[in-house]
């Protein structure tokens, strides 16, 4: 039968409606980004962007993100799923930062909050949560505590923060960052107010509905398009007393794709280990990077895809594991696995820099950090981009004139490594070099990645170069925590990206 021209027309003016909210809906979820780093008080929130914000429905599932951080999105369900146990009411604030409670290392605290059609997320890097070291990220760390203190789903109640900020370095900082995360609930229960008062909220929940079934139908359409079969790779980490394995299967299968962990090393006793939930979210993202990149982010996205690995392993911790370098550098390994094992499929990047080259500078008085971006892979049709963050960050390199403004640290370099990335048809990235002068004493950590095993070049490419740390001249491991005194200088040199094709 065909359609008159009067269904046409209303089911045109249903498309457009369906746009226009899930715009709308997006563009709450970006405010509130734009909110909370506007507010902020420190500088890896307001300079570098170190944090999340997304809209849930009443079920708990993703509705809208910003474009914010993978490792961060991605693991965001699991924390609204923890709070909703708790039956929030409607004027709850929920805080969590437990990796095994939904959130993915202790720094990461979330904020849950009820909106008239589900609820709102925030998630922030705090520059320090407590713990053995400055920072909150120690090198060496082998449990959960040693990293800070550990928040389960909280409501949030007069004295709540306040008694957790005590507890940490720089408290009056800590609760300037949880004033920029309460405005921007503040903001996103004010426009979901509005949208529903304009076009009710049932009609709002529809909406929300078809979202998530849009971006499921385009994600499912383009895993059919994929070749069916099971691809497997394996990767390593540079862990201090040897590597570790990471191993993968995925499995294509209609449209639907299984991702199988078996056979990755057991969880050990350091940090380097992972929630699920960071697992699941570096799947996704590299799911959506070779099916829809481009589709909403929603958690219809993620529905034809199951991950499953080992309790007890690498990639799946038991609780009281340390996990401070498994949601940074672990989460990077996993996303270089799964494109060597989907290589196999489909055309993939060389290898980019791998690594989020983490680093922590302190005392008793502050607390900073920061992640360093290096050379993505080349593509099969073009150079990788130098000096980006790749994989599981998103985040901005702190401006030197904001570091020396607010901390007792001077940046002798920043630039590019010219050269360190792989030759080939196409050019891996460049690396980046940054060296930092302590102007007091201070306690420096270091987690990082691809210092002893280079990037790898695909398809005939050369790998990129290996990264360096180095102190005062002297190479340092991939992971270390040191003493600083006033003049010392750490150099950072980050890992290129492989190169492809024979050059």
């Amino acid at each position: 039968m065909v359609a008159s021209g009067g269904s046409r027309k209303r089911d045109e003016r249903v498309r457009i409606e369906l746009q226009v909210l899930g715009h709308a809906l997006r563009a709450v979820a970006e405010e509130m980004g734009a909110a909370l780093v506007r507010a902020a008080f420190s500088a890896n929130i307001k300079e570098r962007r170190d944090c999340s914000t997304a809209l849930f429905d009443d079920r708990g599932r993703m509705v809208a993100q910003a474009e914010h951080i993978p490792v961060h999105l991605g693991a965001m369900p699991d924390a609204v799923t923890a709070v909703m146990e708790h039956a929030p009411a409607r004027t709850d604030v929920y805080v969590l930062n437990d990796p095994f409670a939904g959130g993915t290392h202790l720094p990461d605290i979330t904020l849950v909050s009820r909106t008239d059609v589900g609820f709102a997320v925030t998630r922030a890097h705090h520059a320090d949560v407590g713990g053995s070291e400055p920072g909150s990220m120690p090198a060496f760390s082998r449990t959960l505590e040693e990293e800070g203190v550990v928040i389960p789903p909280t409501r949030i109640e007069p004295g709540t923060l306040e008694r957790f900020a005590a507890r940490t370095r720089a408290p009056d900082e800590r609760l300037g960052d949880f004033r920029a995360q309460f405005a921007a609930h503040r903001l996103a229960d004010a426009r979901v107010a509005d949208l529903c008062a304009r076009h009710g909220a049932d009609r709002i929940r529809d909406a929300m509905e078809e979202l998530i079934s849009y971006s499921e139908r385009v994600v499912r359409a383009s895993i059919a398009r994929l070749p069916d079969g099971r691809f497997e790779a394996a990767d390593v980490l540079e862990a201090p007393k040897g590597d570790l394995e990471l191993r993968v299967a995925v499995t294509i299968e209609g449209d639907e794709l299984e991702v199988d962990f078996t056979g990755t090393a057991p969880q050990y006793d350091g940090n380097l280990n992972c929630p699920l939930a960071v697992t699941r979210s570096a799947t996704y993202f590299v799911v959506r990077c070779l099916t829809g990149p481009d589709v909403p982010a929603s958690s219809g996205a993620f529905a034809p895809v199951q991950v499953a690995a080992p309790s007890g392993c690498l990639v799946n911790a038991e609780p009281g594991a340390a996990v401070a370098g498994g949601n940074v550098e672990t989460s990077c390994r996993i996303v270089d696995v799964l494109f060597a094992a989907l290589g196999q499929a489909v055309p993939v990047p060389a290898q980019g820099q791998g690594t989020m080259n983490n680093l922590t500078l302190g005392s008793d008085r502050f607390t900073y950090y920061e992640t360093l971006g290096g050379g993505q892979g080349a593509c099969p049709d073009a150079d990788g981009p130098s000096g980006v963050h790749v994989t599981m960050s998103n985040t901005l390199t702190t401006p030197v004139e904001a570091l020396e403004l607010a901390y007792p640290l001077r940046v002798r370099r920043h630039e590019l490594r010219l050269g360190s990335g792989g030759a080939g048809r196409h050019r891996g990235g460049d690396g980046v070099v940054r060296e930092v002068e302590a102007l007091e004493p201070c306690r420096a950590s270091v987690l990082s990645e691809r210092r002893a095993h280079a990037p790898a070049g695909s398809a005939g490419g050369a790998p990129g170069e290996r990264g360096k740390n180095l102190l005062n001249g002297r190479e340092l491991p991939a992971k270390a925590s040191v003493d600083l005194a006033r003049g010392d200088v750490l150099r950072l040199e980050t890992p290129g990206g492989g190169g492809y094709g024979p050059g």
